[in-house]
């Protein structure tokens, strides 16, 4: 399961994840970039919360970033130690901006 909170302020949209982003729900995550992400300049995705990451949901946030590289910047905070050793080994700690 995976809860997803939107905020947009301005240009500035933030997304916080609870749960997992698995195959299940990553078709989920990507409907909430897609209604939202054409108004943003700034795109920030709040971790704090995300017990788990899949490939599937490596694909939405790289989807993500390439479009953001268009239009703004994105990055990704309050990630877990779990979630950041995903990202080391799978070299998404080289393409994503990731704030502690």
């Amino acid at each position: 399961m995976l809860n997803i909170t939107k905020t947009f302020d301005n240009d500035a949209l933030q997304i916080a994840l609870e749960g997992r982003l698995d195959t299940t729900t990553a078709p989920d995550l990507e409907s909430a970039l897609n209604e939202s992400i054409n108004d943003a300049k700034e795109l920030t995705l709040d971790f704090g919360k995300l017990e788990y990451i899949s490939s599937a949901g490596l694909r939405v946030l790289l989807s993500a970033q390439k479009i953001m590289n268009q239009q703004g910047s994105m990055k990704v905070i309050n990630v877990r130690d779990e979630i950041n050793d995903i990202f080391e080994v799978t070299g998404f700690s080289d393409i994503l901006t990731i704030e502690s």
